[in-house]
């Protein structure tokens, strides 16, 4: 695994000189931030060589480099998620890319279901800590020792830091936000009633098919980690209303001028 993300450096590498400092993941709904940044160049999924792609609809599937005000930054527009079919060590290959293509903190942003009873769609939710009992761990296996510890400390995965620079920046402007335990199951099938009183029980907030599974691989690598979910819909028996996709698209575009006036507020306030 770590000669294949050496040859995805180097294939990078012989493409563009950049180094980032945030590497920034868009879920469902900001896709197109990428697009309204200062950007110096792109590189597709498709021209590095041995790149996990993204078959999701509505992700574009590549890498945007450029500049958020000041920040240089490297966005992934589209990621890949272990639902298709990707083993789990390719899943997070683009979390560790960008911490070996500099990147010392990592941004990460999704669209979730609330299990929070007190949560409504269009909430977006400061992710304080993950479950993740529910996905394979992105570590298992033969530890890479280029990266980080066979046995790494999970006690503060979502850096306080960085959650307090949200809390500020989202005072600053004027965008609501909540606080929560995000779970991470498989996908992609939605979860059951049953599953989604579970993750309530397990103290969960948020549930999702992404990111947590991301955040393990980056504090492996020593990066400093902060999230935002986009909660685009209230959990499978939570509601009388039937889950598809096509709901959670529509809430995440609603919300996604705050969301993107959030991301930017907060990268350059890192």
């Amino acid at each position: 695994m770590y000669e294949k993300l050496m040859s995805c450096l180097e294939s990078i590498k012989a493409k563009i000189d950049f180094k980032p400092e945030v590497a920034l993941i868009l879920g469902s709904g900001l896709g197109d931030y990428a697009d309204e940044i200062k950007i110096v160049d792109t590189i597709s999924y498709n021209d590095i060589k041995g790149f996990p792609v993204s078959t999701v609809k509505g992700h574009k599937g590549r890498f945007v480099f450029g500049y958020v005000g000041e920040t240089p930054v490297v966005i992934m527009q589209g990621r890949v998620h272990y639902y298709e079919g990707y083993p789990m060590s390719d899943v997070v290959l683009p979390t560790r890319l960008m911490g070996l293509m500099g990147a010392k903190k990592l941004f990460l942003t999704n669209a979730a279901g609330g299990c929070n009873p007190d949560f409504k769609p269009g909430d977006l939710m400061i992710i304080t800590d993950h479950i993740t009992t529910g996905v394979p761990s992105p570590l298992i296996g033969k530890n890479i020792d280029q990266l980080g510890t066979r046995f790494p400390d999970m006690s503060e995965v979502y850096s306080k830091r960085l959650q307090n620079v949200i809390r500020q920046s989202a005072a600053e402007c004027g965008v609501a936000i909540q606080e929560g335990v995000y779970v991470q199951f498989t996908g992609p099938n939605y979860e059951t009633p049953a599953e989604v009183r579970l993750g309530r029980k397990w103290g969960g907030d948020a549930i999702g098919m992404s990111t947590a599974c991301e955040a393990m691989a980056a504090r492996h690598m020593g990066l400093e980690v902060c999230g935002i979910s986009c909660i685009t819909n209230l959990c499978a028996g939570m509601s009388d209303t039937q889950l598809d996709h096509k709901e959670v698209q529509e809430t995440a575009d609603r919300v996604a001028a705050d969301f993107k006036k959030l991301v930017t507020s907060v990268i350059q306030n890192m």
